[in-house]
């Protein structure tokens, strides 16, 4: 993808003629094969062929060359791909479906500027007025961990005035996790020294919602990168990572925080870039994306963009880990679809769950299966999530796990999600991998912080 002149931020002064230049070359390597269709978790759900990767890239090549309108033909299609990428693994000719479906959601931005309605206001306030603010996002974190302390969350509930005002967003505040005290949250600009022999030297990325939110998760995974002989820095000047700016066509938004991003993190001296949220650290890993055909700055996101690393395959190849408890319950493991589709990380967050599980490790059937959370997807299509990930929580009950893993904030919300909507919320929990990890190296009081 080329990047946009200098005099136009978006790249989209005409819409249809970047979306030729950007998408069309990639979208005419399909050869209508269909071995993208069985793994498309929409085309499973639709049963549509204008939503499986195949009848979107038609649409793509369609409004390129100006035979329909991206607004009124293409827009609804592309909004409803969850961009799991599952069809690149899938595809035997390489198609850069991720490519092409960033383009077209550009293009579909650019045709279709402030489309009114609850769901544009509520990706107005994230986008553009809360993720890439950390300061804010912070604030926010602390403000929720007050009103839990304080009971003003169950109250909020007990009410009803949530799923009045906003549904979709009611239904996984619900599952969330607690927040843990802001006293424990990791402080940009530290550095935590390995534990034993130095072997590496990592730069860690906080991530929105993770550090908002869910920095208890933040906190164990430096804990267990300094088990395993790593020297933690926590860049200051870390924003949103942009995944979620580059999914709803908000390109100039996503180019603005990766720089900030290599700014923050070039600086370190770290040997790798380390982060433990697989749709993050997919957005990371293609920076150089953004920058393709910036003879100044391509060649440095390139750099930038091979130093990143999944938490999990740093502690894999690190490891072992000192585990000093016993894993007594069943497990089982929810891909993350980038983790899996583009960063290509499928086997050591299995052998790490299999080194503290041994045989109670229990391999989920569908587990690559998209779980439908698609960043904010289940908030703006809350119904066509569910009818992806219903289907999901039946393989997660078959596979008898009561410990249900992830390696991703949103998958962890969406299963938590799916384990209450199942009905298995006595039984099962979901958790993130470094939560589980941290069961058997630590006992409780350091758990606890």
């Amino acid at each position: 993808m080329k990047a946009p002149a200098p005099d136009d931020p978006t790249g989209f002064t005409n819409p249809a003629a970047a979306l030729f230049r950007d998408a069309h070359e990639g979208a005419n390597r399909c050869i209508q094969c269909g071995y993208c269709l069985p793994v498309c978790p929409t085309y499973g759900s639709m049963g549509r062929e204008t939503q499986s990767p195949r009848g979107r890239i038609n649409l793509v090549k369609a409004a390129a060359e100006k035979r329909i309108d991206i607004a009124g033909d293409m827009a609804r299609p592309l909004d409803l791909c969850l961009g799991c990428r599952a069809c690149e693994t899938a595809c035997p000719v390489g198609v850069p479906y991720g490519e092409i479906f960033e383009a077209a959601r550009n293009a579909t931005a650019a045709a279709t500027p402030g489309t009114p309605g609850p769901g544009h206001r509520l990706e107005t306030l994230l986008l553009r007025h809360l993720f890439p603010h950390p300061a804010r996002l912070r604030a926010t974190g602390n403000l929720v961990w007050l009103a839990q302390v304080l009971g003003l969350r169950r109250l909020a509930f007990r009410t009803g005035l949530p799923e009045k005002l906003f549904p979709a967003l009611a239904a996984l505040g619900k599952v969330a996790p607690e927040t843990d005290s802001p006293r424990r949250r990791p402080t940009p600009g530290s550095v935590f020294p390995a534990r034993g022999k130095r072997r590496a030297r990592v730069a860690f990325f906080q991530g929105c919602v993770m550090d908002a939110l869910m920095h208890r998760i933040n906190r164990l995974s430096i804990e267990l990168l300094r088990e395993a002989g790593c020297e933690v820095v926590i860049p200051v000047g870390q924003t949103c990572c942009g995944a979620l700016h580059s999914h709803r066509g908000m390109r100039a938004e996503a180019i603005a925080l990766a720089r900030r991003n290599m700014a923050a993190f070039e600086t370190t001296g770290a040997d790798v870039f380390v982060s433990n949220a697989g749709g993050c650290g997919a957005r990371l890993h293609e920076t150089d994306h953004l920058f393709a055909g910036d003879p100044d700055r391509e060649p440095r996101a390139r750099r930038f963009a091979r130093k990143w690393r999944d938490l999990s395959s740093v502690l894999d190849e690190l490891g072992p880990l000192p585990l000093r408890r016993e894993c007594t319950e069943t497990v089982t493991y929810q891909d993350s679809c980038h983790l899996r589709h583009v960063q290509n990380v499928s086997d050591p967050p299995r052998r790490l769950l299999r080194a503290v599980a041994g045989d109670r490790y229990r391999e989920m059937r569908g587990a690559a299966d998209c779980c439908a959370s698609g960043g904010i997807y289940n908030l703006l299509h809350f119904d066509e999530s569910m009818k992806i990930l219903d289907p999901k929580m039946h393989a997660a009950r078959d596979s008898g796990a009561t410990v249900i893993v992830t390696t991703n904030p949103g998958c962890h919300l969406q299963m938590r999600l799916g384990i209450d909507r199942a009905g298995l919320g006595d039984r099962v929990r979901a958790v993130h991998l470094a939560e589980i990890l941290a069961e058997c190296v630590w006992d409780n009081d350091h758990l606890r912080g």
